[in-house]
């Protein structure tokens, strides 16, 4: 119950963003079991915007497959600096975690590990499902009541993601001892990203950023 509780502050991104989903799924010619499939199977936001819109094209299926792969390459990252809280549990449990983990079930669980040296196993599985399940509804509403959306900007859909990672940001900068180190590595990580850009790197940006942001971090946190 505590996980489900933690993952309500998040929920009103799922619901915008998943409805904005259902409503680009639909759009692309999808039905609605094609849609409830991708949300239940693919369950990555960024993904399934990628996936309707290369249905829409023509996408082949080799093309789909090996974009949404390197798009969703981050989530190495996001297993990886979890993966040491859930050490005492099994590799099959620790599988079925990270087969729920989500950027915004990740930024939940490390404000959560804060000053903790584990995470309860019942905790995570109480924000993953929870997360899971309003996005499934939230993709399924956008399919079905999206057609009467023309204008989704219009109601600040676009921005609600956005706003809910800066939520998130802040809830963990307010709980850490050393915040102008983690406020730094923010910048460098921001830096990081505007210039991978340039470079045409597209998806890989957002992983080359985080790898050098943090290792800066360990290497500034050694030197004070």
């Amino acid at each position: 119950m505590q996980g489900v509780k933690d993952c309500i502050p998040t929920l009103l991104g799922y619901l915008s963003i998943g409805f904005a989903a259902g409503v680009i799924e639909m759009t692309a010619g999808l039905s609605l079991a094609e849609t409830a499939l991708l949300s239940l199977i693919l369950y990555a936001g960024s993904a399934q915007f990628i996936a309707a819109g290369m249905l829409a094209s023509n996408g082949s299926a080799t093309a789909i497959i090996f974009t949404i792969f390197f798009v969703n390459l981050r989530h190495l990252l996001l297993s990886a600096a979890v993966s040491p809280y859930f050490r005492h549990l099994t590799p099959l449990k620790n599988m079925w975690i990270g087969s729920l983990l989500t950027d915004e079930s990740f930024g939940v669980a490390m404000t959560r590990a804060i000053g903790r040296k584990t995470l309860s196993e019942r905790w995570m599985h109480g924000l993953n499902i929870t997360a899971y399940l309003n996005w499934f509804v939230a993709n399924m509403a956008g399919a079905y009541f999206g057609r009467w959306i023309t204008n989704p900007e219009r109601l600040g859909l676009d921005f609600a993601l956005p706003a809910m990672f800066i939520g998130l940001v802040v809830l963990q900068l307010m709980q850490r001892k050393n915040k102008k180190l983690h406020i730094n590595v923010a910048i460098i990580a921001v830096v990081c990203v505007i210039f991978a850009s340039m470079a045409s790197l597209g998806s890989m940006s957002v992983i080359v950023a985080a790898v050098i942001a943090a290792t800066m971090g360990v290497v500034m946190e050694r030197w004070k």
